[in-house]
């Protein structure tokens, strides 16, 4: 399978929509197709996006907003089903890792309390969970703050 990582374009949204309209977590935190399309109808705005197309077609989407908590957040990450569990999240996740740590030296995620998936995804490549934010999407469940970072948001010198 070749892949390649490019920027998000307005005419992939047919494609992005259906990915996500068709999968959980997205479901069952209730987002509905409508929901994407307004996002994704133009470049979402105050973010970076990017798509991976693996042999010419969407198979996945990210969306990055900067300035968190002295890093950047990696406000989404999907990957279509049937394209799981083949490294495409991975190059994505790396992909963004070596935009963000260019210039940050911390990335953080949240991640359903539910989507026990997404958080053994993330622990594998590094990311430890901060904490819950209970019933901050929907009632009764949480999500789960997650970072990765390469060292302190600012270094001490040497007479600090």
């Amino acid at each position: 399978m070749r892949s390649s990582i490019r920027p998000y374009q307005p005419d992939d949204c047919e494609a992005v929509v259906r990915m996500l309209a068709d999968s959980d977590p997205w479901k069952k935190l209730g987002y509905a197709a409508p929901d994407w399309e307004r996002l994704f109808k133009t470049s979402p705005e105050g973010r970076d996006s990017f798509v991976i197309e693996a042999d010419g077609t969407v198979a996945g989407l990210a969306l990055l907003r900067h300035k968190f908590l002295m890093g950047d957040y990696l406000e989404l990450l999907a990957i279509e089903p049937s394209a799981q569990r083949k490294g495409l999240g991975s190059q994505l996740l790396a992909y963004l890792e070596d935009l963000v740590f260019a210039r940050v030296k911390n990335l953080f995620v949240c991640v359903s309390d539910f989507n026990e998936g997404a958080r053994r995804f993330y622990a594998r490549h590094g990311y430890q969970e901060i904490g819950p934010i209970p019933n901050f999407l929907i009632p009764g469940t949480a999500e789960i703050l997650m970072r990765k970072t390469i060292g302190p948001a600012r270094s001490r010198d040497k007479n600090g």
